[in-house]
Formats: C-alpha cells, sequence, structure tokens
C-alpha cells in the first residue's frame, strides 16, 4: 500500500512544480512559500482534526518534537530555496535536480539510520544523478 502513497506523493510534487512556477510569476518567492505554507498548515491540521489524531500529541516525546521541529526547519528552507529556484530557472531543469534529495537521501539513511545500501539502491542513485545531470546539461 506504502506505493499507492508514495505515487501520489510523485503526482502531487510534480503539480507543485508547475503551479509553482505559475505562481511565482508575479510575487517574491518567499510570499509565494508564506502562501503555500498558510494552505498546507490549513490543509493539515484540518486532516488531523478530522481524523481525531491531537490526542496523539500528549504521546509525542520531546526527542520526536525536537526532530520534528528540525523537519519543519529543513522543509521551509527547501521550499524557500525551491520557489527561488522556480523563479530563475526552467521547472524542467529545477525538478530534476531537486530530486537530486532522492540520492543524498539514500546517502543520509545509510550513514545517520544504519539502512543497508544494496546494489540495486546504489545504481538506482547513480541512475538518479546521471539523470539529472543529463537533463540540466
Amino acid at each position: 500500500m506504502w506505493w499507492i502513497y508514495a505515487l501520489l506523493s510523485a503526482v502531487f510534487a510534480s503539480l507543485t512544480a508547475i503551479f509553482a512556477k505559475l505562481g511565482v510569476s508575479s510575487i517574491s518567492s518567499n510570499l509565494a512559500t508564506a502562501i503555500r505554507t498558510v494552505v498546507i498548515l490549513l490543509i493539515a491540521w484540518a486532516v488531523v482534526l478530522a481524523k481525531g489524531e491531537t490526542k496523539e500529541l500528549a504521546t509525542l516525546s520531546r526527542q520526536g518534537l525536537v526532530f520534528l521541529v528540525i523537519s519543519g526547519v529543513t522543509t521551509g528552507l527547501s521550499w524557500l530555496f525551491y520557489f527561488k529556484a522556480m523563479q530563475l530557472g526552467k521547472v524542467s531543469q529545477v525538478a530534476p535536480v531537486d530530486k537530486l534529495s532522492v540520492a543524498l537521501t539514500i546517502v543520509l539513511s545509510v550513514i545517520f539510520l544504519n539502512e543497508a545500501l544494496t546494489i540495486k539502491t546504489a545504481i538506482g542513485a547513480v541512475l538518479i544523478i546521471a539523470g539529472t545531470l543529463v537533463l540540466i546539461w
């Protein structure tokens, strides 16, 4: 079932790139990111409230909260840079470079999470990097 959610994520990430490019054409990339963030905030809390998941806040550990805050900071920085890149560059070049995060995540998951690096995963990461280089040059 996870792959269905991952595929939906990819579809919506693709649409995000197209709509981001259209959205930043007449305003600053920082303002565009701020507007997008408010929309995401409202949607995320609406889902949590609708599913009755607020009770889980009581079980959130301090460590879990710290890592979620750090993740939020890195997400925010990623979005700010992404929107600026979208404003300045072509979607067909910015999006693939942004997806280098997949290969970088594979490397970081091996280093920090002790995940196994299989030959299949390594080849996939190398192909992602190679494909990105082909698209940007």
